[in-house]
C-alpha cells in the first residue's frame, strides 16, 4: 500500500474518532443536561464523519484500487493527489473547529473562514477526482465485456 494510500486512510480514521467524540459529547449533553446541539454543531459532527471519513476513507481507497496510470498518461499528476490531500484535511479539521467555535462567536471573520473552508473542500474533493479521471479506464474488462461477459 503505497504511502499516501495509508495517509489518507488514517486521516479518515482520525476523522472517525473526532466525529465520534463530537456525537458523544453532544448526546451526553442534550441527555443529561437537555443542551440541544447547535445547527453548528450538528454540521462539524456531520463534517467530521460525512467529509473527513467518510470521503477521505473513499479517495484513499479510490487510490489504491484504480488502474495504474497508462504509461502515456500525461494527465494524471501525483502531485495534485497530494495537494488535493493536504487541502481536504486541511480544511476539514478548519471547517470542524470552526463549526463548533460559532456558537460563542459570531465574528464575521470565523464565518468567513467556515464558509472558505467548505469551498475548499469541495475544491480539494473535484481536484482528486478530475486527475484521476483517467485511470478510471478498462483493463481486462474491455475483452470481457467484448466476449459478451456481462457485469
Amino acid at each position: 500500500m503505497h504511502t499516501l494510500v495509508r495517509r489518507y486512510i488514517k486521516t479518515a480514521i482520525v476523522f472517525l474518532a473526532v466525529g465520534l467524540a463530537i456525537g458523544t459529547w453532544m448526546m451526553i449533553r442534550r441527555e443529561l443536561f437537555a443542551r440541544y446541539p447547535t445547527p453548528y454543531e450538528i454540521s462539524a459532527h456531520t463534517h467530521a464523519v460525512f467529509v473527513g471519513f467518510v470521503m477521505e476513507l473513499i479517495l484513499g481507497v479510490a487510490l489504491w484500487l484504480f488502474p495504474r496510470p497508462a504509461k502515456d498518461d500525461t494527465h494524471y499528476r501525483p502531485g495534485l493527489i497530494t495537494a488535493s490531500y493536504w487541502l481536504l484535511t486541511i480544511a476539514t479539521a478548519t471547517r470542524i473547529a470552526g463549526e463548533l467555535a460559532r456558537p460563542s462567536v459570531s465574528s464575521l471573520a470565523l464565518r468567513v473562514v467556515v464558509a472558505l473552508s467548505g469551498v475548499a473542500q469541495a475544491t480539494a474533493i473535484l481536484l482528486f477526482f478530475g486527475t484521476m479521471w483517467s485511470r478510471v479506464r478498462p483493463l481486462g474488462s474491455r475483452s470481457r465485456e467484448e466476449a459478451g461477459e456481462r457485469f
